[in-house]
């Protein structure tokens, strides 16, 4: 038996040193894989925010949490795809509970 879709919340922080346009470019691009691989329920954009620490000698990034559902496979595919992509600093994908 397949295994149902399920939902899931992508928190991503991107660099800030290509500039902001490069950041609406690459919030649009990660909104449209996940609507080509499930439903997009959310997209909550929190803006610049300083950082715990410096990461690549940057102090701040520009946070966007998206919520989805989708099947169990994508997810990998896409924290694949979020680490070869040039302008995100750190990201993280959890299954939410509804």
């Amino acid at each position: 038996m397949a295994k149902l879709n399920e939902n899931y919340e992508a928190m991503i922080v991107f660099s800030l040193k290509q500039g902001e346009e490069q950041v609406k470019s690459l919030v649009e691009k990660f909104k449209t894989l996940i609507e080509a691989n499930g439903t997009l329920d959310n997209v909550d954009d929190w803006g610049k925010r300083k950082l715990a620490y410096d990461i690549n000698y940057e102090s701040e990034g520009y946070y966007v949490i998206y919520t989805f559902n989708c099947k169990p496979d994508f997810p990998a595919e896409l924290d694949r795809v979020l680490k070869i992509t040039d302008g995100v600093m750190r990201s993280m994908i959890t299954v939410t509970v509804k």
